[in-house]
């Protein structure tokens, strides 16, 4: 299960909403072995394309170094998906290489609400998680 802070939630939507119609991307961090997402790491999608993302290497590098030197690791990695379904692409299933990571999907698709889903990719294969919204006002 991803259990994510509201915060960061809305932040990823507001991400993916405003790069639409390209895909949005990027990472939030969390100390290592902790599966706590914490740090939202907005990314560049250097594709620049409706249909496919790709981190920018040299940011990539920058922020992985980064996440090491903060003894962090990607707890979420994520895309956002402009005209179908939140779902990985068998693309995005070859391109999985953090086996750890929730692979965070959210489909812009429809204007509201947005489809927000979660998923590991571990060797190939996908498991949806349920996703828990924490600090939600009462």
């Amino acid at each position: 299960m991803l259990r994510i802070d509201r915060s960061i939630y809305d932040q990823i939507v507001d991400h993916a909403r405003r790069d639409h119609p390209d895909e949005a991307c990027g990472v939030v961090a969390g100390p290592d072995g902790s599966d706590r997402p914490e740090r939202f790491i907005e990314m560049i999608n250097a594709e620049r394309s409706p249909t496919f993302y790709r981190f920018d290497s040299k940011e990539q590098l920058k922020v992985w170094r980064e996440m090491d030197d903060r003894d962090e690791e990607p707890v979420v990695i994520y895309h956002s998906h402009t005209a179908t379904e939140a779902y990985p692409s068998r693309t995005d299933i070859s391109y999985a290489s953090e086996p750890n990571a929730h692979y965070v999907l959210v489909s812009t698709r429809e204007a509201d609400p947005v489809e927000f889903r979660s998923y590991r990719i571990v060797d190939g294969e996908v498991t949806e998680e349920p996703v828990e919204i924490t600090g939600v006002a009462e």
